[in-house]
């Protein structure tokens, strides 16, 4: 597989548009839609939720043809069963107390071991898959990408609510997740080898039983020859998906460049990358990161403006200049969670926040 390929996979709410809740309607759902997409589509845990990944794209606009069909396709499939879908990372009041959980021995052996930790993973996410065949520069690449991670975040933050609550965080999804273990920042390994045998001990001591369980923000795909970036919330509109992952596509293009060239970009403790991450946590796009070079706050929209400077010169050679472009709408009109909170202060009513996530889930698509 050529490096740079793309393959996004999203999480979807299943909704009725009538009372606005989650409705567990996955099983009702799989049968048709394994008929229309294969193996695209997929059930999870909770069965309120769907599933879907692109092919593996050659570029940003192969990428963005199959979010277009799989979320008119998926629409489709749950218009005809009376329910719609939308593309947040909580649902702003259903409580997970009320979900059905998928029928599947692997969903049961991850409750048996999390207990209510899984129970309670009503949460909804993007993954961006970027092919990097060497699996020692996976991991070269992923120790420098971390630093990058809060900026991802801080664009994406989709979770405002949780269960009726407004929860005073852009991104409450994150710290949902970050109730498993072996989740958020990862630290960075000096080399595949030491990461590989990082996995062993954690296999050979009963930690885990498959690679998988390794849920950090970034990782070496197990499976796949890919770096996975799992920090975003899920944007509600394909304009935001595709920008972000054309943002991530370049940087882990720029970062592979510098690392052929033996040009070594600077490594932060796990602890101070942190420190970033909760910031966009809290305030999204509105608040201030930290400049840990200068040691200085730094409004975060100025740092994603010098991010999207570090990676211009790789824009061009990956074709994704227009779809970039995007970012820039981000940062002047905000993410999905700041929609969410003005349509919420404004029409002072949870339905009107669902009814919006379905609209803007269809933008663009039908």
């Amino acid at each position: 597989m050529p490096d740079f390929t793309l393959g996004i996979e999203e999480e979807f709410q299943i909704i009725d548009p009538v009372t606005r809740e989650l409705r567990s309607h996955i099983t009702e759902m799989m049968e048709e839609g394994r008929m229309l997409l294969g193996e695209q589509v997929k059930p999870e845990m909770h069965q309120s939720m769907i599933e879907v990944g692109t092919g593996i794209c050659a570029n940003v606009q192969e990428a963005r043809a199959d979010v277009i069909k799989l979320r008119r396709t998926v629409s489709t499939l749950a218009q005809s069963k009376g329910l719609r879908i939308a593309a947040a990372s909580t649902h702003p009041f259903s409580s997970w107390k009320d979900q059905k959980i998928t029928p599947h021995e692997h969903y049961e052996a991850l409750i048996s071991e999390m207990q209510v930790l899984a129970e309670s993973l009503l949460i909804f996410g993007m993954h961006v898959h970027v092919g990097i065949a060497d699996r020692e520069a996976q991991i070269h690449l992923m120790n420098a990408a971390r630093y990058f991670l809060p900026h991802l975040l801080a664009l994406s933050t989709s979770s405002p609510f949780w269960m009726g609550t407004q929860t005073g965080l852009k991104s409450y999804r994150s710290e949902i997740f970050k109730k498993f273990p072996r989740t958020d920042i990862p630290d960075y390994f000096g080399s595949y080898s030491e990461f590989d045998n990082y996995v062993n001990l954690l296999l050979k001591t009963g930690c885990i039983d498959k690679p998988k369980k390794i849920w950090w923000d970034v990782r070496p795909h197990p499976t796949f020859p890919t770096l996975e970036f799992r920090i975003c919330d899920i944007p509600s509109r394909v304009d935001e998906v595709i920008a972000l992952a054309a943002l991530i596509q370049a940087i882990v293009a720029k970062l592979s460049k510098l690392y052929r060239m033996n040009m070594g970009f600077r490594l932060y403790r796990r602890a101070l990358i942190q420190e970033n991450k909760w910031r966009a946590v809290r305030w999204g796009l509105d608040g201030k990161l930290i400049d840990f070079g200068k040691q200085i706050e730094v409004p975060t929209r100025d740092l994603i403006l010098e991010l999207l400077d570090f990676v211009d010169d790789v824009v061009d050679e990956l074709g994704s200049r227009k779809e970039l472009e995007y970012i820039h709408t981000i940062l002047e009109g905000g993410t999905s969670a700041d929609r969410q909170l003005k349509t919420f202060y404004q029409a002072g009513d949870f339905n009107a926040v669902v009814d919006q996530l379905i609209a803007e889930t269809m933008e663009g698509v039908s």
